[in-house]
């Protein structure tokens, strides 16, 4: 089973990732897959507005990973929002410790996640975005962690 969610314009995007922050726990991976352009950095713009980040959200594309604070009831205290675009190896993406980084109250969303998948293992949510007709994006959200927020996952996508 897997959830989707339309959104018709980025505006729409960024409510879908505001919304989903609210499915998120401390040391949840989310990895993020689609085209170039698909909405990956809209949605995580909308996830730091709902895990209460302040600063401006930009890619991480030449930096691999930006740390963002939050402020939020949900106990996550930190935001890393990764990007492994422009990564040549999984040595690479292992260097960057996502997993030691998300331990202590702290969420990691990765852009090009598909890249990277192996790292993970299976214990992650995946979203992937795929562009339609008009503009308009499909987020449809998997994973083994995904099905155990089943139930928030139901809401978020009605």
């Amino acid at each position: 089973m897997s959830w989707q969610r339309f959104c018709a314009t980025a505006e729409d995007t960024i409510a879908a990732g505001e919304a989903f922050a609210e499915v998120l726990s401390s040391s949840d991976i989310v990895l993020l897959s689609g085209t170039l352009g698909a909405g990956k950095t809209t949605f995580v713009k909308g996830v730091a507005k709902g895990l209460g980040v302040s600063e401006r959200m930009t890619s991480p594309t030449f930096t691999m990973v930006r740390e963002h604070r939050c402020s939020n009831a949900l106990g996550i205290e930190t935001l890393h929002h990764c990007d492994v675009y422009r990564v040549e190896s999984l040595d690479e993406v292992l260097d960057l410790a996502l997993g030691e980084l998300v331990e202590d109250c702290a969420v990691a969303l990765v852009e090009w996640g598909e890249l990277a998948a192996s790292v993970f293992g299976r214990d992650v949510i995946t979203i992937d975005f795929s562009v339609e007709v008009d503009d308009a994006r499909i987020l449809t959200v998997d994973g083994d962690l995904a099905h155990a927020r089943a139930a928030q996952l139901d809401r978020w996508a009605s």
